[in-house]
């Protein structure tokens, strides 16, 4: 099998990259550097071939993967600054409505399956009901809108699709709250968090692993995937990440969204149903306050590297 992988600079693609690597399972990377660089300090850990792309462009698109003609694609690839998609709307459109279309199109062509990844952003945050997979959409600002058309351009184009809405995403490769929290913490012994904004983490590491063995897979649809365990706050979460990391002393005051301004408005509910994976016979990720130990580890080998 070869699967195609977008967006391998990042947190999710990189994970997914070296899980292929680790089954023997042949992946193509590709992102818009000339070369793959690896991890953030340029550290090359995957063997993998790869192929510079601008996903934005049909033409390139359409023309690599005719080339590659890979089993399935996974497309990792997405613009992610939450706030400034707020200033640039058209061009995180771009990436994130067209660039998935374009992608969807060539796969369509093919007829080959593609694995997309959403967001808890498609949804208009409100009430405290975990979100289901099958609900509308209603978004609150650019970024949720975007993801929610590349969604509609993968649905339109394709039969064979797998849409995976992740939240609060942490990984080794890539800029994430549990970084922020540390790095604060080198300078600050107090911090303030918001506290009524309500989700679950998701651990790139496993996400990785359900993604390869999903695409392996015909149960196609719209999955929601974050790491098990109860809904927290990210006043929670900081806690949490103080208390795994051993650092007594910080201290963490909760506020609300309203306290803490940021130009996009974020969800305040971002509980997501995850049971449909059950349903489906996969294995739901570990609890979160697993993955976070386990992510704590990792820094801490980065660290001593």
């Amino acid at each position: 099998m070869k699967i195609f992988v977008t967006g391998v600079a990042g947190q999710l693609g990189h994970d997914v990259m070296n899980e292929l690597e680790k089954r023997g399972i042949e992946g193509v990377g590709t992102d818009l550097a000339p070369a793959y660089a690896g991890l953030m300090d340029g550290t090359a850990v995957t063997r993998m071939p790869y192929v510079s792309l601008d996903i934005t462009d049909p033409s390139a698109v359409a023309a690599v993967i005719r080339e590659i003609a890979p089993d399935a694609v996974i497309h990792c690839a997405a613009w992610t600054a939450v706030d400034k998609a707020e200033d640039c709307p058209e061009l995180c459109r771009k990436v994130n409505a067209d660039g998935t279309r374009n992608i969807a199109e060539i796969c369509r062509e093919l007829d080959i399956p593609m694995m997309y990844f959403s967001t808890d952003y498609v949804f208009n945050g409100s009430g405290t009901r975990p979100w289901e997979p099958e609900d509308a959409y209603e978004p609150l600002g650019v970024y949720g809108a975007t993801k929610a058309e590349g969604e509609v351009a993968v649905k339109e184009n394709l039969s064979k699709f797998f849409i995976l809405r992740i939240a609060w995403v942490f990984g080794k490769n890539g800029k994430n709250f549990i970084r922020t929290m540390l790095n604060l913490a080198k300078t600050r012994d107090h911090l303030t968090v918001v506290s009524d904004q309500i989700g679950t983490p998701t651990y790139t590491f496993d996400l990785a692993r359900l993604v390869v063995d999903m695409i392996q897979t015909d149960k196609y649809g719209i999955y929601h995937v974050t790491n098990e365990g109860p809904y927290l706050s990210w006043f929670e979460f900081a806690k949490a990440i103080f208390e795994e990391a051993g650092i007594t002393t910080m201290t963490v005051t909760p506020v609300t969204s309203e306290e803490y301004a940021a130009k996009a408005k974020r969800p305040s509910n971002s509980r997501m149903d995850r049971s449909k994976l059950v349903r489906e016979g996969f294995t739901p990720l570990p609890e979160w306050r697993d993955a976070l130990k386990r992510y704590l580890e990792v820094l801490k080998e980065e660290e001593k590297a």
